[in-house]
């Protein structure tokens, strides 16, 4: 791998910089978040268990709204904001099935 010096590194147009912090707290929460997420996907293309599903892909979005308020991005604190409502409301509605309630 070529190494660059740092008046490179600064200055160039074509050497990737992440925009982002690394391992900060929000990045390690980004990650963690982005992994569940993941997981919750396999589960519902598998079809194993939706409350499961909806379980973990709260707990997702959740992480990644912490972040998103971490980064004062709006746009994403809305987006996570309304999955996360709308997760926890499937979550509530599938809470009587899974209790046999």
């Amino acid at each position: 791998m070529t190494k660059f010096t740092t008046e490179e590194i600064l200055n160039s147009k074509r050497i990737f910089k992440s925009a982002t912090p690394k391992q900060t707290k929000d990045w390690y929460v980004k990650w963690i978040a982005s992994i569940t997420l993941l997981v919750a996907m396999v589960i519902r293309a598998s079809a194993v268990s939706p409350f499961l599903d909806t379980c973990i892909s709260f707990v997702g979005c959740a992480g990644w709204l912490y972040v998103a308020i971490v980064w004062k991005d709006r746009a994403l604190i809305m987006l996570n904001t309304v999955a996360c409502f709308i997760l926890l409301t499937g979550i509530l509605t599938q809470l009587p099935d899974v209790w046999g309630l």
